[in-house]
């Protein structure tokens, strides 16, 4: 299982067995991240934690716990077995993305736990002889073979909505630990399916008015903020044109070219998010470059796209292929990268994905049927609160994906996942107005400088006045263009691009705010794996799928004169967790 799980040369990893409690544990780390030093232990050596992830504590903790007696090591995160033996329900008061196991010899327990959010997954299998758990389903499925068989629920909404809902997953028989779970364990059964925290508990506040719920919003975002710049290994920011990552820079005031700022890029242009984040990171005083995915990538499209999907165990479709490559870059760089993620969807609690239909044909009327069903489950999930959708649904489910390709690579840290963030969030005003309008006021009092610059798509700057709005009206113009053009591009137009092409029109529309371009990427450069995967009589031979709808498609997509770049997306990906899953068993 272990060996599963040892992806990179810069891995550290590790084994401890507890026979008395019938606990047998095994790690996969960066080398000198927060979580190279497993396993911790107390003073009396009753007391081991294994711990994955990272924890951000309120400053003066470890001085505190030294000034009660308790002797701290060098490494990182000791003091957290501490804390367990200051007080047990310690987990309620971490914060962070994280998982672990913690033996209690004199009580006779172990304790499996994740964070409150569910972002650092636990899979698991409870069979008749032991309870199987990992951080990732590949570990699983390496010991118990019989499990690599598809669960038809699950594949129908990653169809749908492009990952899994609730706490199932892709393979029958395979779960995921419930957020926020203490799982009590005494001679290797569970004792107690606990939970120390629920978001009913924020949900449940009262609501501030305007102008104090900015104040404590303000208060919670840029002095929680300096936890997330500690640690002994280089940070590096991933920077974009928009207000989130500005929103960070504005209030970190790192010194001078103390934080190397980065962003991806295509090959046509300067896209937007290029051009703003550099001028960013100029009134910043820090150092930019541009990570562009380009020819190198394309011709090691297979080799990404594979690896994607492997090391997610089927979280992502191919089209996050090109984060891996750009991760990979990124630590060169820096191996800790700090992300403006999930800022827009809790604030503004716009969601990021919706279950979409896919092309008629394609699919069996079987499998269509577990595909509309995950408009239903969808839909009772959307009737929560939309801070709760955004925090403890959306980002555990459809954010995990990309998150978990990065961390491969990288220690990802997102500063508006922090508790007391996330907590404020919960008390906004009842006006719709509130959240669209504090990132900019943030950003202005943190940093005047920064709130002069618009942002890629035209919002903010200067004061207002005709000049900016046509600016701005040009911006969403050659936005919505790009979007139109590319994925979202309708079969009538495509017909006609297709007989444009000689032309090459892309160079007029891509490019512009975008660095991907798979629509014409299948069509071009990518033909040839798109062909030799799909029309493959494997591919073609799949229970779910309907061989005309298939050759088709296919066929009408790679010719140019149909557009069915989201369908390639799925279909490759179910076809590469076949090889590298399902039909291995």
């Amino acid at each position: 299982m272990v060996e599963s799980l040892h992806h990179e040369k810069f891995y550290v990893t590790g084994v401890r067995s507890d026979e008395a409690l019938g606990v047998y544990v095994g790690w996969s780390a960066q080398r000198d991240s927060f979580a190279d030093s497993m396993p911790l232990g107390n003073e009396r050596g009753d007391v081991s934690l294994v711990f994955s992830g990272e924890e951000y504590p309120e400053p003066g903790t470890a001085r505190r716990l030294k000034e009660r007696g308790h002797r701290l090591g060098g490494e990182e995160p000791s003091y957290l077995v501490h804390l367990y033996e200051e007080d047990p329900s310690f987990l309620a008061g971490l914060n962070g993305r994280f998982h672990g196991v913690l033996t209690d010899r004199t009580r006779g327990t172990a304790t499996l736990f994740n964070d409150r959010f569910g972002m650092h997954r636990i899979y698991y299998h409870e069979s008749k002889d032991a309870f199987y758990f990992a951080a990732e389903a590949k570990a699983i499925l390496a010991v118990r073979p019989e499990l690599r068989t598809a669960d038809a629920r699950s594949l129908g909404e990653f169809v749908a909505c492009g990952c899994v809902l609730g706490d199932r997953t892709i393979f029958q028989g395979i779960q995921l630990l419930p957020a926020a779970a203490a799982w009590v364990f005494e001679d290797g059964s569970v004792r107690q399916r606990g939970t120390y925290f629920r978001a009913r508990e924020w949900e449940d506040q009262d609501r501030l008015e305007p102008e104090g719920y900015y104040q404590k919003l303000r208060e919670a975002f840029a002095g929680n903020l300096p936890r997330y710049f500690d640690g002994r290994e280089r940070i590096g920011m991933s920077l974009t044109g928009g207000l989130d990552t500005r929103m960070i820079m504005a209030w970190r005031k790192a010194p001078p070219r103390s934080l190397p700022c980065y962003t991806f890029g295509g090959m046509l242009r300067d896209s937007q998010d290029v051009v703003v984040a550099r001028e960013v990171a100029t009134v910043c005083q820090q150092p930019h470059e541009v990570i562009r995915v380009g020819s190198e990538f394309h011709a090691r499209f297979s080799h990404y796209a594979e690896r994607s999907v492997y090391l997610t165990d089927g979280c992502v479709d191919v089209s996050r292929s090109p984060d891996l490559y750009v991760s990979e870059k990124v630590r060169e760089i820096a191996p800790v990268k700090i992300v403006g993620t999930y800022s827009s969807e809790i604030l503004g609690g716009v969601p990021t994905f919706k279950p979409v239909k896919p092309a008629p044909g394609l699919f069996s009327p079987e499998f269509l049927a577990h595909v509309q069903h995950a408009d239903a489950t969808y839909a009772e999930v959307r009737r929560e609160h939309p801070v709760t959708f955004a925090a403890f649904r959306q980002s555990p489910w459809w954010h995990y994906g990309v998150l978990a390709l990065e961390q491969t690579q990288l220690t990802v840290r997102a500063p508006f996942l922090d508790n007391e963030f996330v907590r404020t969030v919960f008390r906004a005003p009842e006006s719709a107005e509130t959240n669209g309008d504090v990132r900019l006021r943030l950003i202005r009092e943190g940093s005047p400088a920064l709130g002069k610059i618009r942002t890629d798509r035209g919002i903010g700057g200067g004061p207002s006045s005709v000049a900016a709005a046509s600016r701005r009206r040009l911006l969403e113009f050659t936005f919505r263009a790009e979007h139109a053009y590319d994925y979202a591009m309708p079969q009538w137009l495509a017909r006609i691009d297709r007989v444009l092409s000689p032309l090459r029109p892309e160079r007029v529309f891509l490019g512009r705010h975008k660095a991907l371009h798979f629509r014409v990427w299948y069509r071009n450069v990518l033909a040839g794996y798109v062909r030799d995967m799909l029309l493959d009589s494997r591919s073609r031979a799949r229970p779910y799928l309907e061989r005309g709808g298939l050759e088709a498609l296919v066929r009408g997509h790679l010719a140019g004169g149909r557009n069915y770049t989201t369908e390639i997306h799925k279909v490759l990906t179910l076809e590469l967790l076949h090889r590298l899953f399902l039909d291995s068993r």
